[in-house]
């Protein structure tokens, strides 16, 4: 229902029911007027439909339709009311004369000499009398006493700066002295500078804010593709694995169903023999037996037959072992080993090196280095992105962050969650150290990289290219790497080299555990006379 109280000569808008205005005003056959809502829920709850006016029934439920000429008559009627209203408001919040006498005319102008507001008529003598010409005319306002200094009855036209106050001349004297003080309007002035300067820099901040949640969804959106081609091609995979090894589980159950039955017909000729020699001897036994009973001697001799009867096998030498299947299920195992390592070979192969790379590429970061922690022997370029050795030892001042035994640097930006990648060009180098490290790592003394001192790298060193892990690994690229791409995440505990160029992966970290802050970590080797004095160029990343 439309919430409006109406005049005496609008009753003719209300709904009988509510007593409110009409809201979707529908028309029954007899031709009264109800809101849609009232009267539907009035013949729900009544067995028989009927008129609340006239008490009119209808054997059958009359189908509703809002009365549309009624309905506009309504919607402008309201906005006519509202209109009047917002007439009236504007009306009674004009400033109005204080020396008319009612009805009173607006003010247009507001003395602060006479704390009263002037119309038109009334503020003649304010632009003609000599005495009163002198007097503060401002823009009309309501509450002019509010405008006046409470304690000595003087108007407020100055602003202390040191205790953010409006005060009176006296003020400034008694209370003030010695304060920063501005007119009341030029302190208003700086006050809306600085408060465009605020709402500048809260657009600043809007529009920063903006830009991480563009960053954050993208990242999202990516994440939720990757997982989605990686949870197919994890489901690809397990699938094809269970498949080998049904068929390596069907393949030697069938080997040993097909030794199981070649020993077993072996064992039924040999039982089927042996029965068929017991049936003989058997007859024979039978036969002396019977031709013992025999009283005729010739008969007797003539018929004696010769036992055990000729032509039996010599069962002493035929042996007949049980099958042994001890080995079948290690041997079965280790087939399927060898299948499992071979397709999981080529799932590898199936994704491309390059794919790989630009995978991990899209969490490219910018990183630059830090100064206070480079070693006195490094020179850092303006931008931060290249360092060399020098021979000379340059005059720093020392900090715990500083490496000094050894010539290494820190990248500037640390990491603790998430992934980051970022790219080193290492073209021209006899010698180079890259990686990260976390934010303990000794930085004084004598450091060996390794993992469990805090160090994930790979070197190059005297031609050759070795993986610090917890024990050494040679690598074997296929062509001496120009840039290096260095991955980490941190959540899944991975650190990866990339040979950028050809895309080929270097060398991994896995199943690491970071527990601090990570920072990139630099050593361009020494400069060896100038052999080795090209700089470690960290660069920026480009995807192909």
């Amino acid at each position: 229902m439309a919430s409006w109280t109406p005049s005496s000569s609008e009753e003719q808008f209300l709904c009988s029911i509510c007593l409110e205005v009409f809201s979707e005003p529908v028309s029954t056959p007899c031709g009264h007027n109800f809101c849609k809502r009232c009267i539907s829920q009035a013949w729900d709850t009544n067995v028989i439909c009927k008129c609340p006016l006239c008490n009119r029934s209808f054997s059958i439920r009359p189908e509703l339709c809002v009365n549309t000429l009624l309905s506009e008559v309504v919607s402008q009627a309201i906005l006519e009311k509202r209109s009047r209203s917002m007439e009236d408001m504007s009306f009674f919040s004009e400033v109005q004369c204080d020396v008319c006498s009612e009805p009173k005319l607006k003010a247009v102008k507001s003395c602060l000499v006479c704390l009263s507001s002037f119309c038109e008529s009334h503020l003649q003598p304010h632009l003609s009398a000599p005495r009163l010409k002198r007097h503060q005319l401002m823009e009309p306002v309501d509450n002019l006493e509010d405008r006046m200094c409470p304690k000595h009855n003087r108007l407020l036209e100055l602003y202390c700066i040191t205790d953010h106050e409006a005060i009176c001349v006296v003020c400034s004297v008694v209370k003030h002295k010695n304060h920063t003080l501005v007119p009341l309007k030029e302190a208003c002035e700086q006050e809306k500078v600085s408060l465009q300067q605020s709402v500048a820099e809260n657009q600043r901040l809007v529009e920063q804010r903006r830009l991480k949640v563009q960053e954050i969804t993208a990242a999202l959106e990516l994440s939720e593709r990757e997982a989605q081609r990686e949870t197919q091609q994890m489901v690809k995979v397990f699938s094809d694995i269970m498949e080998s090894v049904q068929r390596c589980l069907d393949h030697h159950t069938k080997v040993l169903e097909q030794s199981l039955s070649k020993h077993k017909e072996r064992a039924q000729a040999l039982i089927q023999q042996l029965q068929q020699e017991m049936c003989e001897l058997e007859k024979s036994s039978t036969e002396a037996q019977q031709l013992s009973l025999s009283t005729d001697p010739l008969h007797f001799l003539q018929r004696c037959p010769a036992l055990p009867p000729a032509g039996l096998k010599d069962w002493s030498s035929v042996s007949f072992e049980p099958q042994t299947c001890e080995g079948s299920a290690a041997r079965a195992l280790s087939e399927l080993e060898t299948r499992l390592s071979q397709k999981i070979n080529n799932v590898f192969r199936e994704v491309p090196p390059k794919n790989q790379l630009r995978r991990v590429q899209t969490f490219a970061v910018d990183v630059t280095l830090d100064p206070n922690s480079a070693h006195p022997h490094l020179l850092l370029s303006e931008d931060l992105k290249q360092v060399h050795h020098t021979d000379v030892w340059m005059k720093l001042p020392d900090s715990p962050q500083r490496f000094t035994h050894h010539a290494m640097v820190l990248g500037k930006q640390s990491f603790s969650s998430g992934r980051f990648y970022f790219e080193v060009q290492v073209k021209e180098k006899t010698k180079w150290t890259l990686g990260v490290a976390r934010e303990s790592v000794n930085r004084k003394g004598e450091i060996s990289l390794s993992p469990k001192n805090g160090f994930w790298t790979i070197i190059l060193r005297d031609g050759e290219y070795i993986a610090c892990d917890d024990s050494l690994v040679r690598l074997s690229p296929l062509r001496p790497p120009q840039k290096v791409g260095v991955f980490v995440d941190y959540g899944a505990g991975l650190v990866s080299f990339y040979d950028v160029d050809s895309a080929d992966l270097l060398y991994s970290f896995t199943g690491c555990s970071f527990r601090e802050k990570l920072f990139p970590f630099f050593y361009p080797g020494t400069n060896d006379g100038g052999t080795n004095s090209a700089p470690l160029i960290i660069s920026a990343v480009e995807t192909k």
